[in-house]
């Protein structure tokens, strides 16, 4: 199973070598066809739905905008979330499409194996790291980078809840893996090392 984000990261690699089944972010629809499609913004599922992407892959969405969309073909409720807090990360509304992609292949893994391409995670000299930035539904380049902090902590919730899986990052050499992530069934391999 390979989970892919939006960090910049992934831009060397080509995707539509890995023959692995696929859960993707957002845009990523503009550019390859996965097999599962996450997309926690209203404005997304929209662009999924009027490119017709639900026609040939599962699109993932909110409880919220669930009834929106039903009525189109191939857009599912996005799982809930298998614990309950007591923090604002842990309300399933402050949720991102990456976690919830995460999540997901967590639960839709047959060999208990996930890779994770694309979460960067960290910013790029403090500004956006996201393969799309300047693009219709993003952030433009300029803008400030996301604050992690909900991502790693909701990543790391996963890694923890399913400890009989085994998630692998493949990221850029040196990208620093967050320390709540230091867990028995998640390592960092080389980029170069996933084809």
């Amino acid at each position: 199973m390979l989970v892919i984000g939006n960090g910049e990261s992934r831009r060397s690699i080509d995707i539509a070598q890995i023959r692995d089944h696929k859960i993707g972010c957002n845009a990523i629809l503009r550019d390859f066809r996965v097999d599962h499609l996450v997309c926690v913004d209203r404005k997304m599922v929209k662009e999924a739905v009027e490119t017709n992407y639900t026609k040939s892959s599962l699109v993932y969405t909110r409880h919220d905008w669930i009834r929106e969309f039903k009525r189109f073909p191939g857009v599912r409720e996005l799982p809930f979330l298998p614990y309950t807090g007591t923090e604002r990360w842990d309300e399933a509304f402050h949720w991102g499409s990456g976690p919830y992609a995460v999540l997901l292949g967590a639960q839709l893994t047959t060999t208990d194996t996930v890779n994770l391409l694309g979460f960067d995670l960290y910013g790029i000299d403090r500004k956006l790291n996201n393969i799309y930035k300047d693009t219709n539904n993003y952030k433009e380049s300029y803008s400030r980078s996301v604050d992690p902090r909900y991502w790693i902590y909701q990543i790391g919730k996963i890694f923890e809840l399913y400890p009989n899986v085994k998630f692998t990052v493949y990221q850029k050499e040196g990208w620093a893996m967050p320390d709540q992530w230091n867990k028995n069934n998640v390592s960092v391999d080389k980029l170069d090392c996933l084809l």
